[in-house]
């Protein structure tokens, strides 16, 4: 399948690695589809969480666990139901992340509302959590970054 991103050009995708969000993003609910990009080699660090509905939309997410930060959340119902999770090994977390361009170019991550997605059955939703601070700041590193699609 054919995809165009403002970010990465013309990419040829999968399409069983599509992600549906059926809820959208809160902010972006008419955007339900998806593909998880990452950068080449080994461990990434940075991954790129792609719109197929719109190609200007992009997020930089990451794996909480790159920050030492580790979740300890319960899901509801409605939101077991939408992910269908039948393994917790299934489970993907990530974290969206916001470049801030002043003084000192820092990334910053949102840890309040963490992304689920059941990486078996490419489903996805934004938690939204009540008892954790809301960001963290981390210095940003600039390199160059190569890019490879993501199941």
């Amino acid at each position: 399948m054919e995809i165009k991103s403002s970010f990465f050009g013309e990419q040829t995708i999968d399409p069983s690695t599509i992600i549906s969000f059926p809820n959208g993003i809160p902010g972006f609910e008419d955007q339900t589809r998806f593909k998880l990009f990452h950068q080449e080699g080994g461990n990434p660090l940075i991954f790129w969480l792609q719109s197929l509905d719109d190609e200007s939309l992009i997020f930089s997410v990451a794996q909480p666990s790159m920050f030492n930060i580790n979740y300890n959340f319960l899901l509801s119902d409605a939101e077991e139901a939408t992910l269908g999770i039948e393994d917790t090994a299934d489970a993907l977390i990530l974290i969206i992340l916001l470049k801030d361009e002043s003084d000192q170019p820092t990334v910053k991550g949102s840890i309040k509302s963490p992304l689920v997605i059941n990486s078996a059955k490419k489903i996805g939703l934004q938690k939204v959590l009540t008892q954790v601070e809301q960001s963290i700041t981390l210095t940003d590193v600039s390199n160059e970054i190569n890019v490879s699609e993501s199941a």
